[in-house]
């Protein structure tokens, strides 16, 4: 992986939603301006974890992270993508399947290279698989209690968009999980 596409291709995209904010901002459009907000934020991980850290992620994980967050946030809430009805549970099934591939990549940088052969296939399955759905899980526990502290409506359509989202978190994740696993007891073999 190359840093420096990758601090290219994150600093691309918070530059582009900070002017986002800025155009917002002075139009007076407070939800647009702090989607925007957030995109920054969100934008600049990438950036904090080439510049800081030694965990290099490959240029396909950052660049389906990027298209992530302009698919939600800038397609999703600002453009009103959302009001489509199938984008968001196309949105979970693209964040479980991006979060368990993020899985794979840390399993791959944080595991001894001697010791991946020893790790069951099942292992490399259950772990993949269960941190995508953790992390549809904790999205839904920030929905609610966005909802219920602050007055938000994230969760539109109640219990059944929750299920709805977390079925579709979990059908990505298991999708990824099922290629990790396979691909894993591929690798022992050779």
């Amino acid at each position: 992986m190359n840093r420096k596409t990758v601090i290219a291709v994150s600093g691309g995209y918070v530059v582009f939603m900070a002017l986002l904010a800025f155009y917002y901002y002075g139009q007076d459009e407070s939800f647009e301006t702090m989607v925007a907000a957030g995109g920054i934020a969100c934008g600049v991980v990438p950036l904090l974890l080439a510049t800081f850290t030694r965990l290099q992620f490959h240029l396909p994980l950052v660049g389906s992270y990027i298209v992530f967050l302009f698919a939600s946030q800038y397609l999703g809430s600002i453009r009103g993508w959302y009001g489509l009805g199938w984008w968001d549970t196309f949105l979970h099934f693209f964040s479980g399947s991006l979060l368990s591939y993020l899985a794979v990549a840390l399993y791959e940088r944080l595991v001894r290279r001697g010791a991946g052969d020893r790790i069951s296939p099942w292992f490399v399955f259950l772990f993949t698989f269960s941190f995508a759905v953790l992390g549809g899980v904790m999205w839904e526990v920030y929905e609610f209690s966005a909802d219920q502290l602050f007055g938000m409506t994230l969760q539109g359509g109640g219990n059944k968009d929750t299920m709805m989202d977390l079925i579709a978190d979990c059908a990505g994740g298991l999708l990824i999980a099922i290629f990790a696993a396979i691909r894993s007891k591929a690798f022992r073999k050779k």
